[in-house]
């Protein structure tokens, strides 16, 4: 009698974490878009890096956010393929410069952040 007790409860408990539901249908994904490249890396990370805050502006033009948190600034660049965030730090008493960039795809899927800047510098030369 006790194992038939314990055999209907374990039945009931199991019964519990049954669904009846139809599971909810898969959200599609955006298209990937292709971001250019450049075959010999010209327009890369290095022209960026070590760039202060006037410097990136000649490069991508007017930034879409510009934001301040103490001594640190973040410039966020965007097309439509990809958006680009530099980080700029203060090196001593010396203007801050970039010391880090992200990069994703504008739906937030990773990209190469190399050729998120070639991406954007084409976009600042209207190609």
């Amino acid at each position: 009698m006790k194992q038939l007790l314990i055999a209907a409860g374990l039945g009931l408990s199991l019964a519990g974490c049954a669904t009846t539901g139809t599971p909810a249908p898969a959200r599609a994904r955006p298209p990937i878009v292709p971001i250019p490249t450049t075959s010999n890396n010209v327009v890369g990370l290095e022209r960026v890096m070590g760039q202060n805050a006037r410097g990136l502006v000649a490069l991508f033009g007017r930034p879409g956010a510009d934001l301040l948190e103490g001594d640190a600034r973040k410039l966020q660049f965007a097309s439509g393929t990809c958006v680009l965030d530099a980080y700029l730090y203060p090196k001593g008493k010396a203007e801050p410069v970039v010391t880090h960039v992200d990069a994703r795809q504008t739906d937030g899927s990773p990209v190469d952040r190399a050729s998120c800047v070639a991406a954007l510098s084409m976009k600042a030369q209207g190609k």
